[in-house]
């Protein structure tokens, strides 16, 4: 079996260090607190000029929070599929549910559609879903080529038994890619557990800001979100080689 890694990339510095380390693929996003939304044009272009040996996906989300999106969120949406394929992005990666925890089959369908030749992955909208089998069924419908999950857990590593029945369910209809918490020191047993052959990971490492002087009086962003803003979290070529390595060691 052949494994892969994507990188959830929250920049272009980040893109850089994953193509270095091996990466088959990195998902570009923007706002990572807020769980991932879209990147800016020069984000997606730069890295698009950047990454010569990884494939590219951009997430198509216009703002954190839930995933049920208005008439007007749609439009933004199907705005930017346009500019990535204009880009020659690789694939995007997109998510809208009802009002009742379904997937959205019409919101989803528009995407796809406005996408044309772009691989299209569903993201972990498909861990708030109501019914995940049902859920899987109508994913596999819409053309989705990989779904992101976390086995409808916070992490990846604690919904195993979830995982394990949705590769076995998808019976290579789609790529079943554990997301969330998966690191080097876990990675093999995810694999080995649920059957998966490819996996979403940050491997990022804070690097310290190079400002001399910080006003201890002032923070940009709001108070009740703890960031520390003289630092960045930014993927690491090492770290991502190292998982390949914990990856190649698991038995087949």
């Amino acid at each position: 079996m052949t494994y892969k890694i994507e990188i959830c990339a929250n920049s272009v510095a980040s893109c850089i260090e994953a193509q270095k380390g091996g990466a088959y693929r990195v998902e570009l996003c923007a706002g990572i607190p807020e769980g991932g939304t879209t990147p800016s044009y020069g984000d997606i272009a730069l890295a698009r000029e950047l990454l010569t040996k990884t494939k590219l996906n951009v997430i198509i989300r216009p703002r954190g929070g839930d995933f049920l999106y208005s008439d007007l969120e749609q439009k933004i949406m199907l705005k930017d599929i346009e500019m990535c394929r204009k880009l020659g992005i690789d694939g995007v990666v997109i998510g809208c549910l009802t009002p009742d925890g379904d997937v959205d089959m019409q919101r989803n369908k528009e995407l796809v559609e406005a996408a044309g030749n772009m691989n299209i992955t569903f993201h972990r909208a498909f861990d708030m879903c109501r019914d995940p089998f049902e859920s899987l069924e109508n994913i596999v419908s819409l053309g989705c080529k990989i779904l992101l999950t976390s086995g409808q857990q916070p992490k990846a590593e604690q919904g195993i038994e979830l995982l394990k029945q949705l590769v076995q369910k998808a019976d290579n209809r789609i790529t079943i890619m554990p997301g969330s918490g998966v690191n080097e020191t876990n990675i093999a047993k995810i694999a080995q557990e649920t059957g998966a052959h490819e996996f979403h990971l940050s491997a990022r490492e804070s690097i310290e800001s190079q400002m001399t002087y910080r006003n201890p009086n002032l923070k940009m962003g709001a108070t009740n979100v703890v960031i520390n803003e003289f630092s960045q979290d930014i993927t690491s070529a090492r770290k991502v080689k190292n998982t390949l390595v914990k990856l190649q060691k698991v038995s087949h």
